[in-house]
C-alpha cells in the first residue's frame, strides 16, 4: 500500500479491531510520507539539541521497534528479538548501511508481522506475551499503538518542516 493511499477509517465503524487497526494503518502511512523523498541528510539529521537521536529515520526505526514488541511479541506472543537495544536510546538508532528506502522496507515488513501475530485474535482476548502479568487485552494494547504512532508522526511533522519547509497532514 502506498503512502498516497491513505484513507480514514470509516466513521459510522462497527468492527472495533478493524477501527483501531484502520488507524493505525493510516498513521503508519503517514509515517511513511513524513519520511519519503528525504535525501539521507535530512532524514538522518538529528535538528533538535536536547534530543541527539531524534531524526525522521530514527523515529521510524523506533516505531519499527515498537510494532514488534506490542504487536508481535506482547499480544501476538510470536518468539521474535526485541528490536529496543541495551538503553532506551538505541531503538532510535541508525546502522551502517541504512538507507531511507531501506529504514522504510523494514517498517513496512513490520507491519506485516504485526498483522500476522493478530489474525486471529479479538479486541477482548488477553495478549499471549503477557510479560509483566498486567494482562493486557489486545484492545489495549492497539489503542496505545495508535497513540503512541500518532504522537510520533506529531514529531515527524516538525522534522520534516525542518528539513525541507514541508507541511501537510
Amino acid at each position: 500500500m502506498s503512502s498516497n493511499e491513505r484513507v480514514w477509517p470509516a466513521p459510522d465503524a462497527h468492527d472495533e479491531l478493524g477501527l483501531l487497526t484502520g488507524f493505525l494503518t493510516f498513521l503508519r502511512l503517514t509515517a511513511v510520507s513524513k519520511v519519503e523523498g528525504l535525501s539521507w541528510e535530512d532524514a538522518s539529521a538529528t535538528p533538535i539539541p536536547t534530543s541527539p537521536v531524534v531524526s525522521a529515520l530514527g523515529v521510524l526505526r523506533h516505531l519499527t521497534a515498537v510494532e514488534r514488541w506490542w504487536l508481535s511479541i506482547e499480544a501476538g506472543g510470536v518468539e521474535l528479538p526485541s528490536l529496543w537495544g541495551a538503553d532506551a536510546d538505541a531503538s532510535w538508532l541508525l546502522h551502517d548501511g541504512d538507507t531511507v528506502e531501506s529504514v522504510i522496507a523494514e517498517y513496512r515488513a513490520e507491519w506485516a508481522r504485526s498483522d500476522h501475530a493478530l489474525a486471529d485474535l479479538g479486541p477482548g482476548d488477553r495478549t499471549r506475551g503477557d510479560h509483566d502479568g498486567k494482562g493486557r487485552t489486545v484492545r489495549w494494547v492497539l489503542a496505545h499503538l495508535v497513540q503512541e504512532t500518532g504522537r510520533h508522526v506529531g514529531h515527524l511533522d516538525f522534522l520534516r518542516e525542518l528539513a525541507d519547509g514541508q507541511k501537510g497532514e
